[in-house]
């Protein structure tokens, strides 16, 4: 799985506005996502943009390896939205990635000084997200603090339960990120038992 995708999947969840994981982010609720290309002779994309129940902007960037030139770009994604909507938004580089981080957060220079927040998704409580009743906070668990590695088998059999009682369209998308995601956790030993026996248990209960 390229990084490219792993991006792909945890913005699709974020995107589904997990109640437990935005207000450890934000300390707020996000209302609605905006789609966002900011103007540049070069363009660029934010990951997500969104706007809080307060009014407030915040940006997540999604970064699942080390780049030196992430303060750079968090500066010009700043920039180009205050140009869109003039006003700041607060900033968050969401790192998905298993080294630890080390990117900078902050650029100085003559006159000028910029800054902007960066979290470890592990610094988010896995406990509290699988406790949570929305199936993006759950699945979210796999890449979050957990009390031992042991606790991941755990988590991933409950998601794969809870799966089970979704909308089949729904349920067929959490079961893929949690697929997708697992990657970035060697997690794949553990998720495809789980998920052979989801599908053994569907081809049971459909005949």
């Amino acid at each position: 799985m390229s990084l490219q995708g792993y991006d792909a999947a945890l913005k699709l969840l974020l995107r589904g506005s997990p109640v437990v994981a935005l207000r450890e982010l934000t300390g707020t609720a996000v209302v609605k996502w905006l789609d966002v290309e900011l103007p540049k002779v070069q363009s660029l994309r934010l990951d997500l943009l969104g706007e809080t129940v307060e009014g407030r902007l915040v940006h997540l960037e999604l970064q699942s390896s080390d780049d030196r030139a992430m303060a750079v770009r968090m500066a010009e994604y700043g920039l180009g939205v205050y140009r869109l909507f003039r006003r700041f938004p607060e900033q968050i580089l969401l790192y998905e990635g298993e080294p630890r981080l080390r990117m900078r957060r902050e650029l100085r220079g003559a006159g000028m000084y910029f800054q902007h927040r960066q979290m470890d998704i592990r610094e988010l409580d896995g406990e509290r997200l699988l406790e949570n009743d929305h199936i993006d906070d759950n699945v979210l668990a796999v890449l979050a603090r957990l009390r031992d590695h042991k606790d991941h088998k755990e988590a991933v059999h409950r998601i794969v339960r809870r799966a089970r009682r979704l909308p089949r369209a729904e349920r067929e998308l959490a079961l893929a990120e949690l697929a997708v995601l697992a990657g970035l956790r060697s997690l794949g030993k553990v998720v495809e038992p789980e998920l052979h026996g989801y599908a053994n248990y569907c081809g049971h209960s459909e005949t």
